[in-house]
């Protein structure tokens, strides 16, 4: 039982076929990077334009608000539905955010997300709980901190 194995003529057609084939592929990779890189910058555009347009609705519990088990994991499917209702947005642009912020000693609770959204954002998930989409993303300011002078403690 003699093994035969491929001769070297195999090797140099190869390597014939890749000198032949070199610059086909050097167009098309160059071509394949102009696609990448226009794709890349449209999905940042979509994700800036959804970024810069956000619904903001304040959520408002009762004073005898006690969710069940249930109830937190239906809110949880429904909050994963605003990506999906987002239409067409990269994952950054179309997530709903919780944002908490205190005024004059009262906690308050919003979510956020892209206005193609806004309609699923502004669906009540508890029974205790009040939307009130009245509130524009304008209203909640970054929070700032100053920054201390290099050297000091």
């Amino acid at each position: 039982m003699s093994i035969r194995l491929p001769s070297a003529q195999v090797f140099f057609d190869a390597a014939d076929w890749v000198t032949a084939a070199a610059p086909y592929l050097a167009a098309a990779s160059a071509v394949a990077l102009a696609i990448w890189i226009c794709v890349a910058l449209w999905r940042a555009r979509l994700v800036r334009d959804a970024l810069a347009d956000r619904v903001t609705v304040e959520v408002v519990p009762t004073s005898t608000f006690d969710p069940s088990e249930g109830e937190v994991g239906r809110w949880a499917r429904q909050l994963s539905r605003v990506h999906h209702a987002a239409d067409g947005v990269p994952e950054r642009g179309s997530a709903a955010r919780l944002r908490y912020s205190a005024e004059d000693g009262n906690m308050r609770c919003f979510l956020e997300g892209p206005a193609t959204a806004a309609a699923v954002l502004a669906m009540p998930g508890f029974a205790e709980v009040e939307v009130r989409a009245h509130r524009a993303q304008k209203d909640i300011q970054p929070v700032r901190f100053p920054q201390q002078p290099q050297g000091a403690k």
